[in-house]
């Protein structure tokens, strides 16, 4: 495993993409965010009901805004997914915890057939970055997911890549913090190769909506806890590299 840096030059041959980013009042990171979307790729910025002026703000910005009225993660982000029209898709937190122009490498990787799905390993960069009872829940989730489909992956990290085709193949459901697990679940059962890699992780701007608390930790861990309780769904999606769609 290695940490990728930040590669804003992307050569005239590599296809667009869409970065999702979740969005529940985070006017004030919004432009620190938006700023380092990678030239030539569209920010979905998927609104999920804020109060502080976040839509307005990110339009202005020059991002594509998404409303999705349902409130959950999972659902946030899903409204992206269906979204997205580019052949591949991202997903980063809009907390400024996370720089969207790290996946770069992300991108060339899945373009070029080295993995079906990557993601950033959050490597906190000071003490406040990721409070104590969150880091310890996802520690105990990773090692869950490791006994669920054989991967060894340290982290369920919300800075992600894929083809977007194969994504919504997969049939994702849960709407609300199982979102992350349910994609790797459900991408280790189809087969994809699934590469992780370090990322810096920021102290993010403002109070997290999931991990700000013991009780949202725990919540979240109580919806993950339930996609690891799913007896493997039927899925329609091999592993893109090994041709697409089933039929």
């Amino acid at each position: 495993m290695k940490a990728v840096t930040a590669n804003r030059a992307l050569p005239v041959t590599d296809p667009q993409v869409d970065v999702v980013l979740p969005c529940l009042n985070e006017a004030e990171a919004l432009p620190w965010v938006l700023a380092r979307i990678p030239p030539g790729w569209r920010a979905l910025v998927v609104d999920n009901g804020s109060t502080d002026g976040s839509a307005e703000l990110a339009r202005g910005l020059g991002a594509t805004v998404v409303h999705e009225a349902r409130r959950g993660f999972g659902a946030a982000c899903h409204a992206g997914l269906t979204a997205a029209t580019a052949d591949f898709v991202c997903f980063c937190d809009c907390d400024a915890s996370l720089d969207p122009s790290l996946l770069v490498p992300f991108v060339r990787e899945v373009r070029d057939g080295e993995a079906d799905l990557v993601l950033g390993r959050r490597r906190p960069q000071s003490r406040s970055a990721w409070p104590v009872h969150a880091r310890a829940g996802n520690l105990a989730l990773a090692r869950m997911m490791r006994r669920r489909t054989g991967l060894r992956l340290h982290d369920l990290g919300p800075l992600r890549a894929a083809r977007r085709e194969p994504l919504l193949a997969l049939g994702l459901t849960d709407r609300r913090s199982g979102y992350p697990l349910q994609m790797v679940v459900r991408a280790a059962d189809a087969g994809w190769r699934v590469a992780e890699h370090d990322v810096p992780y920021l102290p993010r701007t403002g109070a997290s909506k999931v991990t700000g608390t013991w009780r949202g930790t725990w919540q979240a861990v109580r919806d993950m806890r339930r996609v690891l309780a799913e007896p493997p769904a039927p899925i329609m999606a091999t592993a893109p590299s090994q041709g697409g769609t089933a039929q």
